[in-house]
């Protein structure tokens, strides 16, 4: 695995993980590179607070870009390859929360 330099995360005290204000559990380690502005945001939450536009969710056409962040390698997935990882980095082994699977229709057509 080649380390990559880390991307810009937008949102509410965010720290070098990916972690924010609203989700900061040891496996809230992903930000989501958002439809509308290209930004990454920690979560849905950060993009509604930062952010002066609403958000949009990635149509099913557009699965195959890299819009996931894993905060623990730095490392992006497509859209496609997060939502069938299983909760687990396919780079680095970390595991990701299970529970933002309950979010997906915020981020991606359903």
């Amino acid at each position: 695995m080649k380390p990559t330099e880390p991307i810009a995360v937008h949102g509410t005290r965010v720290n070098e993980r990916t972690q924010c204000a609203h989700y900061h559990s040891e496996r809230d380690i992903i930000a989501i590179q958002h439809k509308c502005c290209g930004e990454f945001y920690a979560c849905i939450q950060c993009h509604n607070e930062v952010a002066s536009h609403p958000a949009q969710t990635w149509p099913k056409t557009e699965f195959q870009t890299k819009a996931i962040y894993c905060g623990h390698c730095h490392q992006t997935l497509s859209i496609a390859s997060y939502l069938s990882c299983d909760s687990t980095c396919p780079h680095c082994q970390a595991k990701f929360n299970p529970g933002c699977a309950n979010h997906y229709h915020l981020y991606f057509e359903q």
